[in-house]
């Protein structure tokens, strides 16, 4: 006689910023590890998430090194990020034109031991820091990525205002220059659609 297998269930928090979303999965730990389904079409339809993901990126980054804050304009992608090794804090902030949201972020933090994910929608930008000593992030994406269509507002806006855990982030070059959002042309940040 065969052992029934647990139902599998998810549940998606909604958050300050409209469309971003924590999501918890159940998993199941036993004396050799653990089990989880970190992605499952069907699963996550039944609960009103239906998405269509083209690419995953995964991301190795060392302790303190600071990732965006990165969008796409002509070929939007939405995000779905979890950290499977390691601790990160992960951003969203609503960079659409016209947004009543406009400027404001929400950050949580991702670990291998909480499992949480974050869908950061199309119209977002995103970064992320490393807490841990190091962590491995992957993020699947529902647009490609697209050479050339690559942006990015400073990490540190003031205007922006994100409570960053650490203070001395190691940055790209690229990042260290990115504009702030006042700043940014408005031809290049994505228009609100309600």
């Amino acid at each position: 006689m065969s052992k029934e297998k647990p139902t599998v269930s998810i549940n998606l928090i909604e958050t300050s910023l409209k469309g971003v979303l924590l999501i918890e999965n159940q998993y199941y730990p036993d004396d050799r590890g653990f089990f989880m389904e970190t992605y499952n079409f069907r699963r996550y339809e039944e609960k009103g998430f239906e998405r269509t993901f083209v690419q995953d990126n995964l991301s190795y980054s060392k302790q303190h090194v600071l990732r965006g804050l990165h969008y796409q304009l002509k070929r939007p992608q939405g995000k779905l990020v979890f950290a499977v090794r390691g601790e990160i804090f992960d951003v969203a902030v609503d960079i659409r034109r016209g947004s009543p949201k406009f400027g404001d972020w929400f950050g949580a933090v991702l670990s291998e031991e909480n499992k949480r994910q974050i869908f950061i929608p199309e119209g977002y930008a995103h970064g992320f820091c490393v807490l841990s000593e190091r962590a491995d992030v992957i993020y699947k994406c529902t647009d490609f990525y697209t050479s050339g269509d690559e942006y990015g507002i400073l990490w540190s806006d003031p205007d922006i205002g994100i409570d960053w855990p650490i203070k001395q982030p190691i940055l790209s070059e690229k990042d260290k220059e990115n504009p702030r959002l006042q700043a940014a042309p408005q031809e290049c940040l994505p228009v609100y659609d309600p």
